[in-house]
């Protein structure tokens, strides 16, 4: 119907491009279960170990909005395929590596390629689906992926690594990287550039990539080497730097990489702060639920990562179905506010949980609550930070929303994290039984998120964005 891509013919590329996303989500997760086995199959030290996931998470953070604005300048359809490409041999490479060096190397080639894929995908689910209702359902399968392929990794790894090797986690993605990379070839039209297509803002991308990179690095490693060391307040000081350089160029240069006029868009820059709250409040969220159940409750990683199926299937069926139609009825500023607040409640419900609790009493009803809150909003989010953007910035507007997600997540984890840390050993200090004193550091960390959670609910109530044109987004752009 649109873009030359016909009738169902949309839905199956829809399919696709979820299925190239799904294997970039996975990967945040499927890794941290196999890492135990990599450290003693490749001899890591304590240190060293950590780089398998920081490469990644550097070359991904910092190369987002780059990866957005490539895809506006060259076509967004050959960015996805070429970081398509570049994610799957990197993967291939990950999976045959017999060397610290060549994992970690091939790790931040990974980071790159899914910088790139998730970057681009938003905008061309946005570009291929332009009736409102349409964009509303496909924007639901798409946040339905990106919010529920986290835990789908988690069991994915735990199986992968008992049952074949750690290699498989990276492996498994060679046959589904060729396979999205075919049907993407077939389904996916043909785009020219835009006419009169600006250059790449060289000076602009290098800033800001090494900004955002040094940001990564200072907020990962700031729980280890501490919030006030040297290291950490020169990385943070040196971004800070770098991100002033990079407003100062873009402000002066013709064709700017990011133009500063997208910030003005109220709805925009807003939705961009709800992204950084609620993924700072999701990441840490997933992350400390998963220790609390394994160190606490005493349950193996399969039984954490089946733990977090209720909520798997319920943001399913929200996301996939009830959350387009919630979006059509009520507009993006209802179900954001009602969803990040009821994912508030969940996180309060899981900062009051004992230290010998039950599934069914203190874990389920928590989940339950955010697979709802997650289900509702993630959709209204999305359209939200893509509503008022000129569709020759639609790519960049998507590298920022990712970005916005991926910051904020980075830095939640990091601060809630550290926060439970130090009331954990408060409370050791007090003379608390050491099991008491790890949960009462996560109740700390669950509280603060749901705080988090609360302020991104309260802040989607100032949006201004009529009911008609909740989901009218941005316009075509594809050729």
């Amino acid at each position: 119907m649109t873009h030359g891509i016909h009738g169902e013919k949309r839905w199956y590329a829809l399919i696709v491009l979820c299925l190239g996303v799904l294997m970039i989500v996975l990967d945040s997760t499927i890794v941290n279960v196999a890492l135990p086995s990599i450290s003693t199959d490749l001899h890591f030290t304590e240190t060293a170990l950590v780089w398998v996931v920081n490469a990644y998470l550097l070359t991904f953070g910092g190369c987002l909005l780059l990866g957005g604005r490539l895809g506006d300048l060259y076509g967004q359809r050959r960015m996805f395929l070429a970081g398509l490409v570049t994610f799957t041999f990197a993967s291939l490479a990950c999976g045959l590596a017999q060397s610290q060096t060549m994992l970690i190397a091939a790790r931040a080639v990974q980071g790159f390629g899914g910088a790139v894929v998730s970057a681009v995908s938003l905008s061309l689910i946005m570009n291929l689906f332009t009736e409102p209702g349409e964009r509303a359902r496909a924007m639901g399968v798409y946040g339905f992926v990106c919010a529920g392929g986290g835990s789908i990794g988690v069991l994915l790894g735990g199986l992968l690594t008992s049952t074949l090797s750690w290699h498989w986690i990276f492996l498994v993605n060679l046959p589904i990287g060729i396979a999205v990379y075919a049907m993407c070839v077939a389904l996916l039209p043909r785009m020219r550039a835009p006419a009169g297509a600006a250059r790449l803002d060289v000076a602009g991308a290098i800033t800001v990539t090494a900004s955002l990179m040094l940001a990564v690095y200072g907020i990962v490693g700031g729980n280890e080497a501490g919030w006030l060391s040297t290291q950490t307040v020169v990385l943070i000081g040196a971004a800070v730097a770098l991100l002033a350089v990079f407003i100062a160029i873009e402000a002066r240069v013709a064709h700017p990489l990011m133009p500063l006029t997208l910030f003005t868009a109220r709805n925009v820059a807003l939705a961009n702060v709800i992204g950084v709250l609620w993924a700072a409040a999701m990441f840490a969220w997933f992350f400390l639920s998963a220790l609390y159940m394994q160190r606490v409750l005493g349950y193996g990683p399969l039984q954490v990562g089946l733990a977090f199926l209720p909520a798997n299937l319920i943001m399913a069926a929200f996301s996939l179905g009830l959350s387009a139609r919630i979006v059509m009825r009520f507009g993006i500023r209802g179900p954001i506010a009602a969803g990040l607040l009821i994912a508030a409640c969940g996180l309060a419900l899981f900062s009051r949980a004992p230290a010998d609790g039950s599934f069914v009493w203190h874990v389920l009803p928590g989940m339950t609550l955010l697979g709802i809150g997650a289900g509702v909003a993630f959709n209204p989010v999305l359209l939200a930070a893509m509503s008022d953007v000129d569709p020759a910035d639609s790519g960049l507007a998507s590298g920022i929303v990712n970005t916005a997600f991926m910051m904020g997540g980075a830095l939640g984890l990091a601060v809630l994290a550290s926060l439970a840390a130090a009331r954990t050993d408060a409370l050791e200090a007090a003379h608390a039984s050491p099991l008491d004193a790890l949960n009462g550091g996560y109740h700390v960390a669950f509280a603060v998120g749901a705080a988090f959670a609360a302020a991104a609910g309260l802040l989607g109530l100032a949006l201004r964005i009529r009911r008609q044109d909740a989901v009218a987004g941005v316009g075509p752009a594809m050729h």
